[in-house]
């Protein structure tokens, strides 16, 4: 499997960064599908087009309508839409008997206390169509749903629009959450890693860290695996990468959502520490119509975990010393720079992290142990924020 192709990038902005690892860009708003489309076909003309991919979430829409438009594999621009719109999701599921959490898209606050009442307390509250676990809310009880309901209800995120029914009620999955990469190649799923998510700041679902074992025993789950591939059958995805969000519940895994994109959060990043896995290349290969090569050269965990402070802070300086680190932390990553605004879930999310960790080593217990190490090489001062 080749593991470079040239790039071409559609983007609303001038290039910066993205400049040494391109052949060339266009400017144009991604968000607008029949502009992307002009563009891609205009293109296509000129140097010829071998596949389309988008590692943003709420683009995967218009890359799957330009390699419908080009006659290029893709997931299917009906499939991949069905995977962004998460009420749809939920009915194309219910519809093929996929096990997944109860739920009802919303319109009213009344509405939303009649359906939280009939599916029984806890609930979970969360927008249809946004991303990150932005605005999703674990409600204990009738009391709490009023300021969870507008919470979610003003949750936005970028130029996305705001929709009428936009609110889901759903019933709350117990258990541990874990999330499965794949290449999905015409229909079939084949894994290339699993990670157990760590949350926190409750009744919110802030993802705070990660963990992925290359030989991770749920990899060979077979229960889990049936359901992995009976979400992706039933939503008619083709041929590309996925990130599926599952449920360890006490009655069985249940799929919590399936995105048309590689895991965020730098999961692809510490999985190929763990398992060897160019998960950039299998997403380029499967764009290009070629079938996954999957096999990993290591054996390893790697960790994640996402630093934050402990009270909304402007951040006057970030100070990470590296002597006396333990062998296993990989890398401690600044995430932010001086003068940065960070404001804890729910005013802020992923924005109001100030630093990765990243660990590697033969087991989960001592990367968590090398990761707690590392956290004290870290240092951070500023000004609490109290508007």
């Amino acid at each position: 499997m080749s593991t470079s192709s040239e790039v071409w990038l559609f983007d609303s902005r001038e290039v910066t960064w993205e400049a040494p690892y391109i052949v060339g860009s266009t400017r144009v708003n991604a968000l607008d599908v029949e502009a992307t489309l002009e563009a891609a076909a205009e293109l296509d003309r000129r140097v010829g087009i071998a596949g389309v991919l988008s590692y943003d979430e709420f683009l995967v829409p218009t890359a799957a309508a330009v390699a419908a438009s080009l006659g290029l594999p893709g997931g299917g621009v009906e499939a991949v839409q069905a995977c962004r719109d998460k009420n749809l999701t939920r009915r194309t599921f219910a519809d093929a008997g996929v096990p997944q959490p109860g739920s009802y898209a919303v319109r009213t606050y009344e509405e939303a206390a009649e359906r939280a009442a009939s599916l029984g307390y806890p609930v979970v509250v969360k927008p249809r169509a946004l991303g990150g676990s932005i605005g999703v809310t674990l409600v204990a009880d009738a009391e709490e749903l009023p300021a969870a309901y507008a919470a979610t209800r003003g949750a936005e995120l970028f130029a996305l629009p705001t929709l009428e029914d936009g609110v889901l009620v759903e019933s709350f999955a117990d258990g541990p959450e874990v999330s499965i990469d794949s290449a999905c190649f015409e229909g079939k799923v084949h894994p290339l890693f699993l990670a157990r998510k760590e949350v926190g700041f409750a009744p919110h679902f802030e993802e705070v860290g990660h963990v992925v074992s290359a030989r991770d025993p749920l990899l060979e789950d077979p229960a889990l695996l049936e359901v992995l591939q009976a979400a992706h059958t039933a939503l008619g995805l083709s041929t590309l990468v996925t990130h599926t969000e599952i449920k360890l519940t006490s009655q069985g895994p249940q799929v919590i959502e399936v995105n048309a994109r590689l895991g965020g959060g730098l999961l692809p990043y510490i999985a190929g520490m763990a398992t060897g896995i160019d998960c950039g290349a299998v997403a380029v290969a499967l764009a290009k119509g070629t079938p996954p090569v999957v096999e990993g050269a290591r054996e390893l965990t790697a960790r994640i975990d996402f630093l934050y402070p402990g009270t909304d802070l402007l951040l006057d300086a970030l100070k990470v010393t590296e002597e006396g680190l333990p062998p296993e932390v990989r890398e401690i990553m600044p995430l932010v720079e001086p003068g940065a605004a960070l404001r804890l879930p729910p005013r802020g999310h992923v924005s109001s992290r100030y630093a990765a960790v990243i660990t590697v080593a033969d087991t989960p217990a001592a990367c968590a142990a090398a990761s707690r190490a590392a956290e004290r090489h870290v240092e951070i001062l500023g000004t609490p924020l109290t508007g």
